[in-house]
């Protein structure tokens, strides 16, 4: 095989790959990791079950890379959208941050609770989420994504928080997206205000150019649907 036919089965091998990601994030969307066996992952995809165990090994390997996947959205929305105001890179990333929770209700869990039994995969993925999410809120409030530990500290908590909450909102579902993006973001300029008191290389960011649902002043900007 020369290399232009090496690199025609590596491209195909990887829309192949995937094919089956896509199919197992709509699967595994609103499903626990438990209540689907390969049998029926293969049904659904359309492809034998040798498949799925060739490109992924194993379920537990194929659940891992739906997981990958499905959060790299959510990371690459934190760290996109540079051209926006800071403000409003904040207020569109704690949106999209719900968003990807009520669409991906079961890997979202799955993140959040430390995967199936003590992951330390599922754990590694958890980190990365959190620390692109801490650095993209720390840009829009600082202009850098650099911050001391003290400030990395009590961002991590109100993240924390955040999860909390998000967990409880989709088993209530009682309140609209909305409103509880309202609710992060003005709990997140009281941790800002916090970090001002302790850390003065971390002033509070200035409260008119934020957006409304930020400052906690008149209403909720509409987000733009993803």
């Amino acid at each position: 095989m020369n290399n232009s036919q090496q690199r025609g089965a590596t491209e195909r091998s990887q829309v192949r790959r995937g094919e089956l990601i896509a199919t197992g994030r709509k699967l595994f969307a609103d499903t626990s990791y438990d209540a689907l066996s390969m049998d029926d992952i293969a049904k659904h995809a359309g492809v034998a079950k040798g498949l799925i165990y060739y490109y992924f090994k194993s379920k537990r390997g194929y659940y891992l890379a739906i997981i990958e996947d499905s959060v790299a959205d959510l990371v690459s929305r934190a760290a996109g959208e540079t051209e926006l105001p800071r403000a409003e890179r904040v207020y569109r990333t704690v949106d999209g941050y719900l968003r990807y929770a009520h669409h991906h209700q079961a890997a979202f869990r799955t993140i959040v609770t430390g995967g199936v039994g003590f992951d330390t995969q599922v754990q590694s993925i958890r980190d990365a989420v959190r620390e692109e999410l801490i650095a993209t809120i720390a840009e829009g409030a600082y202009g850098r994504r650099d911050i001391p530990v003290l400030a990395r500290l009590a961002l991590l908590g109100w993240l924390s928080s955040v999860e909390g909450i998000t967990l409880d909102w989709l088993g209530r579902r009682e309140l609209p997206r909305e409103t509880v993006c309202a609710l992060l973001m003005r709990s997140l300029r009281g941790t800002l205000h916090t970090i001002a008191e302790f850390e003065p290389e971390c002033p509070e960011p200035p409260r008119e150019p934020w957006p409304a649902a930020l400052t906690g002043t008149g209403s909720v900007p509409t987000p733009v649907e993803a």
